[in-house]
C-alpha cells in the first residue's frame, strides 16, 4: 500500500460503557462507576495521552436504544439505560485535560439556543479554547413528550409518509439554532471586558451588540451573558447519514461525521459533500469530513473476533450504522489509511468496549498511525479549532455586518 503523508484528525466517540449493547458486561468495564465523574475523567485523561483531536459525549432527550422509534425497545433490562448530562461531563473533565477537544452532544429541538450558546461557550472558557458541540435533532414522541412544548407525528421508521417533512424542517430549526449561537457568540467583542478600577468601567458597552432573532421555532434577542469564547466560534459538528443531514451540516457546522460502509460508499460519501456544499453556497472553510468506524481490537490474548463473538451471545447482536472494524491495529490502520487516500480528513471511533478498545486505540493503533506518517507525535496548537487546522483567530459576524453597513 502507498503510504500516504496526509496528516490525520482522530476523535473517539464515547459513551457509557462502549458501543457494543453488551459492553457494560465485560470484565474491563466498571458498570457501578458510569454516572461518576471520576469514570469520565479517567477516559478523558486516557484518550489525551493518546493525542486525540477530540471526543464527544453522547447525549439525546430519551433513553438509549438501538431502535429508537420501536417503543418496546426502550423496556429492555439488559443494556445501559441513563447517561449524565453531556455538557455538564463535559464541564466536568475539561479541567482534568489540557489539549483534546471536548465536543458533548446536545439537541437542537427542544433546547433554547440561548441556554446552548451560552453553555457551549461557558465550556470553552472552562477548557481554554478545546470547545465544540455536536448539534442532533430529536425525533421521536417519546422525546417531545419529556418537554411537552410540541407534538411530532409518532413515526414507526424513516419510510413513514410523515417523515420527510418532519426530517426536513427539524434540520432546518437546526440550522437556525446554530445560526442564532454564532450570533450570541459574536454578540461580545473580543475586548468588551475592560475591567479598569481606575474608571470603574468593567464593560465597554459599545462593544455588547444586540442579537434579535425571530424564526418560525423561536425567537430570541441578545446580547449573550457569556463573553465571547476563547475560539471564537466554537467547533460545530454534525453526524450525517443522508441528503437533508449532509445540507444542515454544510450550511451550518465545521465538522461532518458521516458513515461509509465500504470504499464505494465513501467515495459517494465525499462526492454528495462536496454538491451540497456547492448547493448551499458555503464559503469560507470547507467542511473537514471525518468518517465513523466502530471498532473492536485484538489483544495479547483476546482477539477482537472472540471477543465480539462472547458479547454477541449475552445478549443482542451488534449492529451499527457505522462500518465494524474487527482485528488487529494495524489493519484499522489500513482501512484508515484508505480513507486518508480518498480524501477523509480523519476518523472517529466508538470503542466496542471502552474498557478494551480505547487503550488498545491509544498503545497499538496511534504508534502505528505515526510510524505510517499519518498522525502528529505531539500537539501542536492548544485549541480545538488549531487540532483541526481551522483559523485560529475567527472574525466576529455582528462586527463585520457593521463594517459592512458603515462602508455603504
Amino acid at each position: 500500500m502507498t503510504t500516504s503523508r496526509r496528516t490525520l484528525h482522530l476523535g473517539v466517540a464515547l459513551d457509557g460503557a462502549g458501543w457494543h449493547p453488551a459492553a457494560w458486561r465485560a470484565a474491563s468495564s466498571s458498570p457501578d462507576a458510569l454516572f461518576t465523574g471520576p469514570y469520565w475523567q479517567r477516559i478523558a485523561e486516557q484518550a489525551e495521552r493518546g493525542l486525540l483531536d477530540l471526543l464527544t459525549l453522547e447525549d439525546s432527550f430519551g433513553l438509549q436504544s438501538a431502535e429508537p422509534l420501536a417503543a418496546a425497545d426502550e423496556e429492555r433490562t439488559d443494556e445501559v439505560r441513563g447517561r449524565l448530562d453531556a455538557v455538564l461531563v463535559a464541564s466536568r473533565i475539561a479541567p482534568a485535560t489540557s489539549r483534546i477537544g471536548i465536543v458533548p452532544v446536545a439537541t437542537t429541538t427542544h433546547t433554547e439556543p440561548f441556554h446552548v450558546s451560552a453553555a457551549i461557550a461557558t465550556l470553552d472558557h472552562i477548557s481554554e479554547g478545546r470547545a465544540g458541540w455536536q448539534a442532533r435533532v430529536s425525533p421521536t414522541v417519546r422525546e417531545a413528550a419529556l418537554v411537552g412544548r410540541r407534538d411530532v407525528p409518532a413515526l414507526t421508521d424513516l419510510d413513514d409518509p410523515a417523515a420527510p417533512d418532519l426530517i426536513e424542517d427539524l434540520f432546518d430549526e437546526a440550522s437556525a439554532v446554530v445560526d442564532v449561537a454564532r450570533d450570541l457568540w459574536d454578540s461580545w467583542e473580543d475586548d468588551a471586558e475592560i475591567r479598569d478600577r481606575a474608571t470603574d468601567r468593567f464593560l465597554d458597552r459599545e462593544k455588547v451588540h444586540r442579537v434579535n432573532a425571530r424564526t418560525p421555532w423561536f425567537s430570541v434577542r441578545g446580547p449573550a451573558i457569556v463573553p465571547r469564547p476563547p475560539q471564537g466560534q466554537p467547533v460545530v459538528v454534525a453526524l450525517a447519514h443522508s441528503s437533508v443531514p449532509y445540507a444542515f451540516a454544510a450550511r451550518s457546522a465545521d465538522v461532518v461525521i458521516v458513515t461509509p460502509a465500504d470504499g464505494a460508499d465513501a467515495r459517494r460519501i465525499l462526492d454528495d459533500r462536496r454538491g451540497q456544499e456547492g448547493s448551499v453556497g458555503r464559503r469560507g472553510e470547507p467542511l473537514r469530513v471525518l468518517a465513523d468506524l466502530l471498532v473492536l481490537l485484538d489483544g495479547a490474548d483476546a482477539p477482537a473476533a472472540d471477543r465480539l463473538a462472547r458479547l454477541d451471545g449475552l445478549g443482542r447482536p451488534l449492529s451499527s450504522d457505522a462500518r465494524i472494524v474487527t482485528g488487529s491495529a494495524t489493519a484499522l490502520a489500513d482501512v484508515i489509511e484508505e480513507l486518508s487516500e480518498l480524501g477523509y480528513d480523519g476518523v472517529r471511533l466508538r470503542p466496542g468496549v471502552l474498557g478494551d478498545d480505547l487503550p488498545r486505540i491509544v498503545e497499538d493503533l496511534v504508534p502505528e498511525l505515526q510510524r505510517r506518517g499519518l498522525f502528529r507525535t505531539a500537539y501542536e496548537g492548544s485549541t480545538l479549532r488549531e487540532h483541526l487546522g481551522l483559523p485560529a483567530s475567527v472574525p466576529n459576524r455582528l462586527t463585520a455586518d457593521l463594517d459592512l453597513r458603515s462602508a455603504s
